[in-house]
């Protein structure tokens, strides 16, 4: 513990802080992300058209949407690096599928342009993080 003198000459004691290491940082990183960006995409859905498209398109949204990061917390219980690899790439996989789906709701007009190209910024983002583990872990 580190002591502070302070104009008034108190001391004030300081404790330093815990920082988890960088790769403890980016796992739970991503987890809160693709936790948040699953919940982006359910309120997305629920201000959607009610129409027989929309309803299709929806299902196949939430379940890649939520897919990656059900995936992302199946690679805790990994128990090889092939399994952790593979769990990475099926949510990869799966953050592709939500930028298709998200896409053909844009492109067809049947969602605000804005508010998917949110979403869509998001979902690429994740999938660039996906993509670069992947390749870090395959060089390993």
């Amino acid at each position: 513990m580190k002591s502070v003198k302070r104009k008034n000459s108190k001391s004030v004691k300081l404790k330093a802080k815990k920082v988890k290491p960088p790769m403890q940082n980016l796992k739970t990183d991503l987890k809160k992300r693709t936790y948040i960006f699953a919940l982006d995409v359910i309120k997305f859905i629920d201000e959607l058209q009610k129409d027989r498209t929309c309803d299709v398109i929806s299902k196949q949204l939430l379940r890649s949407a939520s897919s990656i990061g059900a995936n992302i917390i199946e690679v805790q219980a990994s128990s090889s690096k092939k399994d952790f690899a593979n769990f990475f790439n099926i949510a990869l996989k799966s953050a592709n599928e939500t930028k298709f789906w998200l896409g053909l709701l844009r492109d067809s007009g049947k969602a605000d342009r804005g508010k998917v190209n949110k979403l869509l910024d998001e979902v690429i983002q994740i999938s660039n993080i996906l993509g670069r583990s992947l390749i870090t872990i395959r060089e390993k």
